[in-house]
């Protein structure tokens, strides 16, 4: 099975074969405000984690996703201007949890809990530097390649380095 790898540090997704070698590596966007894995924390998430869902299989490219559900909107840079304030999930979503208990799983540091996803994000968002709120925001293109290779249950490590 493939795995994930994501360094904070480099903004970086690796996507690995069964036996580590690289197939494919792509800037990503991670959590403004650093590492973490409290909720409310607006942090990402570090630790092992897998992809409990893949969301948004066959819709079109920038589909507005609220609450894990398509809203039949399709991004557009006149509706971002409309709405500056919204975090823009669009495309596809990988819904992560956590595999640690007490550290990114279960009570207040649940990764799933806290609705961390990797997701596409509008052309605008700039990739290579921090700029989510907690979620790791990939190029549309990147995610559909991306949830076109991997599976639920596929691992999906994520550290500070």
């Amino acid at each position: 099975m493939l795995s994930i790898e994501i360094s904070i540090a480099q903004q970086s997704l690796l996507l690995l074969d069964e036996g580590g070698v690289e197939l494919n590596r792509y800037l990503v966007s991670t959590a403004r405000k650093g590492a973490g894995e409290l909720n409310g924390s607006n942090c990402t998430p570090r630790g092992r984690h897998i992809i409990r869902a893949k969301i948004g299989e066959d819709c079109p490219v920038n589909m507005v996703f609220v609450g894990r559900r398509p809203t039949g909107e399709v991004w557009t840079p006149e509706l971002g201007s409309k709405h500056p304030e919204r975090d823009w999930m669009l495309t596809r979503l990988l819904w992560l949890s956590g595999c640690e208990p007490g550290f990114n799983r279960l009570g207040s540091v649940d990764t799933m809990r806290r609705y961390i996803y990797i997701h596409g994000s509008p052309d605008t968002a700039t990739m290579g530097i921090p700029g989510s709120i907690g979620c790791i925001r990939m190029r549309n293109t990147d995610i559909i390649e991306l949830f076109d290779r991997v599976s639920p249950y596929t691992s999906v490590l994520i550290t500070s380095e």
